[in-house]
């Protein structure tokens, strides 16, 4: 067995993506999108996310366009978006489908329905959204979405991701 310093499937440094190396750089929250109800849930950790301020605020995100979040956001026109805290990191690789959940993703921990989409029952941060529009942009799909409902929490330990690794609260 090998023990890596780096990502043992990254690409060498010529090879990189330059517009995805810089979008690393920028850091941010991490977010857990979810929409569907019953069997026809579907959830998607995101963490290339804006707020646009207005009347009404607006919240746009890039999201994988093959994705069943995709599909069920444009299903459902809805969706409850959670701000990841520092304990939900596992949380987190479990719906990027980057660490196995056993029994599926929305069995790893208590989820409340709302008018959006089910929502981790912990959550201290989270909007209910209502899909706009979306269309594709690069390689990703831009949802363009109404803010229609905020509760904001005590975050003190937010999930913190720069250059794919979360940060631990300070």
């Amino acid at each position: 067995m090998t023990i890596h310093t780096d990502h043992p499937f990254l690409d060498p440094e010529g090879d990189r993506d330059p517009g995805r190396r810089l979008r690393g750089r920028l850091g941010g929250v991490v977010t857990l999108w979810t929409s569907g109800s019953g069997a026809s849930r579907a959830g998607l950790t995101v963490s290339s996310v804006m707020v646009a301020v207005g009347e009404p605020s607006r919240l746009l995100a890039l999201v994988d366009p093959d994705s069943d979040l995709a599909d069920r956001v444009r299903e459902e026109g809805s969706a409850a978006v959670t701000l990841l805290r520092w304990p939900q990191r596992d949380l987190a690789e479990m719906f990027a489908g980057t660490m196995p959940a056993p029994g599926g993703v929305f069995a790893q921990d208590a989820f409340e329905d709302t008018l959006w989409g089910p929502r981790p029952a912990s959550a201290t941060t989270w909007a209910g959204i209502r899909l706009e529009d979306a269309h594709e942009l690069g390689w990703s799909l831009l949802l363009t979405c109404v803010v229609e409902h905020v509760e904001i929490g005590d975050d003190t330990d937010p999930l913190l991701h720069r250059r794919g690794r979360y940060l631990p609260p300070t």
